[in-house]
């Protein structure tokens, strides 16, 4: 018997680890492993956990009708998956394992572990790539190191790609007579340990539905996609993320999907698509670094020397700006959007990042967890990444120089407001020459309604400019 582990690549089509377990005759089976409580240690957000487990309920009835059987282990944290995962090979007779390579490193930690204690039964443990388009350690400098700025990466990762190309991995065939599969919602034991299982319905799971949002921005918004995905208000971006970190589909499916309609592999900014790939691979440039730098795990900076920054943490400071409380209208509208639905349009999250770190003066680990107990696309090596670059801690070239200025950025990226209005009803009737500084309006009006802004931005952006120069001396 061989044995597909699932974990962050919830999906039949270009499943690495399923279709090599899926070759030639012997049984097959799948294993999906609930750790709650490793979980709630992660930060993983409640709407992401619901998210994820809809994706395996459809996913367990897909895999049902082919013939693979589902199993369901529950263990409360990775430490017990060595013991529980031999206990299953065991009682199954399964001799190989299948799985994708996980690349945070209690996920490493705990994979190494599940090898060891497997080894020791005669089960043979085969890993395979199949979270990035290239594999990490593949894109390196000329010395054999990790890139440490983006613009190289993402030169070397597409000449890379073009040199060796991809495969994308079909669905396995059927195996034999479809087997029962019974809900989730029905087992009681996860409902105990996680609570309400229903999805929220603004956020569909399935294969069909991630490639139906492809399909949909790649026929309507790719071509303008440099122009538009920075105005919240306008549907401009892919909305695939949630569906990239559960992995319901593939970065290999994105690329692959962008070249089919495109009729090529865009290579500079010259060229329509060129931006929305960028992104793409800024994505396997967290995911690499993640793999090759292990302590971006562990709560280090990615620049060490940052780890003497005095940073604040101002509990009332860090509360006001979770809650949208902060009197700058593009930030509280963007916490708020976040809190209520699990998803943050990406140029809000370096607006509100900025804020917190370079006007609050606040850590960004509260900033990066926070973020993670929050959002339905919640993912280590995008989230750390983002969150170090908005710091000024992280893989960037001029740290301490980018200020956002969370005023202009709103008048820029949310010109008439719309975003803004949505969110804070507050505003929601103030005209739009007053929206982004609605504070003498409100006044004007006698109303107390909104919060003062908490800081005086230019004096913040000196002082966050300090703190950097500081180290210097």
């Amino acid at each position: 018997m061989k044995l597909v582990w699932l974990r962050n690549d919830l999906r039949l089509a270009d499943n690495p680890a399923l279709r090599h377990a899926c070759a030639g005759d012997e049984p097959v089976a799948a294993l999906f492993i609930i750790s709650p409580t490793q979980w709630r240690q992660h930060e993983m957000a409640p709407i992401r956990q619901r998210f994820m487990l809809a994706q395996v309920d459809v996913l367990g009835r897909e895999l049902a009708a082919l013939g693979i059987p589902l199993h369901l282990l529950r263990v409360e944290t990775f430490a017990e998956a060595p013991a529980a995962l031999a206990d299953l090979c065991r009682e199954q007779g399964v001799t190989q394992l299948y799985a994708n390579q996980a690349i945070e490193i209690d996920e490493q930690r705990r994979d190494h572990a599940v090898s060891a204690a497997l080894a020791e039964q005669a089960v043979s443990c085969h890993w395979f790539n199949g979270c990035c388009v290239l594999p990490p350690g593949r894109v390196l400098t000329g010395s054999g190191e990790m890139f440490k700025v983006f613009t190289p990466f993402s030169r070397a990762w597409l000449k890379a790609l073009d040199e060796e190309g991809f495969v994308i991995h079909r669905a396995p065939a059927s195996r034999g007579e479809s087997l029962p599969w019974q809900p989730l919602a029905e087992r009681a034991w996860v409902d105990e340990a996680l609570g309400e299982l229903t999805a929220d319905p603004r956020w569909p799971v399935g294969e069909v539905e991630a490639l139906r949002r492809l399909n949909i921005f790649l026929e309507q918004a790719v071509l303008d996609y440099g122009e538009t995905r920075d105005f919240p208000a306008i549907a401009g971006t892919s909305v695939l993320s949630p569906y990239l970190a559960a992995g319901i589909i593939s970065p290999r499916q994105c690329v692959a999907a962008l070249q089919q309609r495109l009729g090529y592999r865009p290579q500079s900014k010259a060229q329509p698509g060129f931006v929305w790939l960028n992104e793409l691979v800024w994505r396997e440039f967290y995911r690499h670094l993640l793999v090759l730098i292990p302590t971006l795990s562990m709560n280090r900076p990615f620049k060490p020397e940052t780890a003497a920054l005095p940073w604040s943490w101002d509990p009332d400071a860090f509360a006001a700006w979770c809650e949208g409380r902060t009197g700058y209208p593009i930030v509280d509208a963007a916490m708020r959007c976040l809190n209520a639905t699990g998803w943050m349009h990406n140029r809000l999250r370096m607006i509100v990042a900025s804020f917190l770190t370079k006007d609050l003066h606040i850590h960004w680990r509260l900033g990066e967890d926070y973020f993670m107990s929050r959002l339905i696309d919640g993912d280590l090596a995008a989230n750390n990444g983002g969150w170090q670059w908005a710091a000024g801690t992280g893989a960037d070239a001029a740290p301490y120089f980018r200020v956002f200025n969370p005023t202009t950025q709103g008048q820029r990226f949310d010109p008439q407001g719309e975003f803004i209005r949505t969110w804070v009803t507050e505003l929601a009737d103030i005209p739009a020459a007053y929206v982004h500084q609605p504070h003498d309006w409100l006044r004007l009006k006698g109303r107390q309604d909104y919060p003062a802004p908490m800081v005086d931005h230019a004096v913040a952006r000196v002082r966050a400019i300090e703190m950097f120069r500081s180290l210097e001396k």
